[in-house]
């Protein structure tokens, strides 16, 4: 279970808090999607999850133990907006091998197939990969580190209707053994699969039922 505890994140240069005490409990095994438009906050969440903002106030939990900055860090795994534009290794081995030199490659190809890669070639280029294939691979980058948590920011943006609904199918796959949390300000395709909702405004969290967002 991760729970968020009036989590208020209010930078000294912002005259608003840009997060008003969030809270927030995911299951294991679910996953967790958060719509709100840009600025609401929703990426601000992702980023302290992943220990790369403070918050100013509040608590985080893993099950039952309250998380340190550097617990945080290893708490989860982040799949950037567009995250192909992050790509670095030459080859799909080298990107997957990227600050873990030391990887078999029996768990290379476990996390390739997990997303569904398992037919690519190590040595491809991830830049001449589809954008579908790029996003599949973004994924097994963070899933190499065995996070607790998979985050994923606008894990769509960018994707034709085609591409989006497989990616759907591969999140509602992937919560079988871990668990999501996805922001976005479209979720589409994404409600079908969500477990928890909510919505984000201004800094606000609020739960919301899946097929009200239907509406």
């Amino acid at each position: 279970m991760l729970r968020l505890q009036n989590l208020i994140y209010h930078p000294a240069a912002t005259p608003e808090p840009i997060l008003k005490s969030i809270n927030l409990e995911l299951p294991p095994q679910n996953l967790g999607l958060i719509v709100g438009a840009s600025g609401s906050g929703k990426t601000t969440i992702l980023e302290i999850l992943a220990g790369l903002a403070e918050p100013t106030k509040g608590e985080i939990f893993w099950r039952t133990k309250k998380l340190s900055d550097l617990e945080l860090q290893q708490l989860a795994g982040l799949v950037f907006q567009f995250p192909e534009r992050h790509f670095c290794g030459g080859t799909v081995l080298e990107e997957l091998r990227l600050g873990h030199p030391e990887l078999d490659l029996k768990r290379v190809k476990d996390a390739l197939s997990e997303v569904g890669l398992e037919d690519i070639s190590l040595k491809t280029s991830p830049h001449v990969l589809s954008g579908g294939q790029q996003r599949r691979l973004a994924l097994a980058v963070q899933l190499i580190r065995q996070p607790n948590v998979l985050m994923l920011d606008e894990p769509t943006a960018g994707l034709d209707w085609s591409m989006r609904i497989q990616l759907a199918k591969l999140l509602a796959n992937l919560k079988k053994h871990w668990t999501l949390l996805v922001v976005t300000h479209d979720p589409g395709e994404l409600i079908g699969i969500a477990d928890r909702c909510w919505t984000i405004d201004r800094g606000d969290l609020q739960p919301i039922e899946p097929s009200a967002l239907n509406r």
